[in-house]
């Protein structure tokens, strides 16, 4: 008689399965506006980084004897420091423009991905272009930038001021 007044310890297999189940749901209804979050998030740092570039490209401008933009390829490695002397060494006299050159954020791997800086034929004016992920963020361009074409399709251009 006593065998029927106890009571088991654990769950069943049907509340387990129940449980599994509403914990899936939950995940795939949260996933995909997590990875949206994330992708605003890397656009912004984008958009930042562009802004950032944009005020080392005005400094080296004042820096110059005659006012004009440097060569596209000062700013073709990302994660290089870039000054007056050339490799930051810090010593007297040298105008630190920049410590790190931003790459992408979504790059990865030794060769990390740069932004587009192009340099018009009167050396005063110059564009910065980043690709965007978010197909619907308000600041993209139109046209889209055909250097973006591989990826998202949507890209985000800063012109000389």
């Amino acid at each position: 008689m006593k065998k029927y007044l106890q009571t088991d310890r654990g769950f069943s297999l049907i509340e387990l399965l129940v449980v599994i189940a509403i914990i899936t749901l939950v995940i795939v209804i949260l996933f995909p506006n997590f990875n949206l979050a994330r992708q605003r998030a890397r656009d912004n740092a984008r958009k930042g980084d562009l802004s950032q570039i944009q005020k080392t490209l005005e400094l080296y401008k004042l820096d110059q004897a005659t006012p004009a933009y440097p060569a596209p390829t000062y700013l073709s490695v990302c994660n290089k420091c870039w000054s007056s002397l050339g490799a930051c060494p810090g010593t007297a006299g040298d105008n630190i423009y920049i410590r790190k050159i931003p790459c992408d954020p979504a790059s990865t791997g030794p060769t990390p991905t740069t932004y587009l800086y192009t340099r018009d034929s009167d050396i005063t004016k110059y564009t910065l272009t980043a690709c965007l992920e978010n197909a619907a963020d308000p600041d993209r361009d139109s046209p889209v930038a055909s250097f973006c074409s591989s990826t998202s399709g949507v890209s985000y251009t800063i012109h000389e001021p």
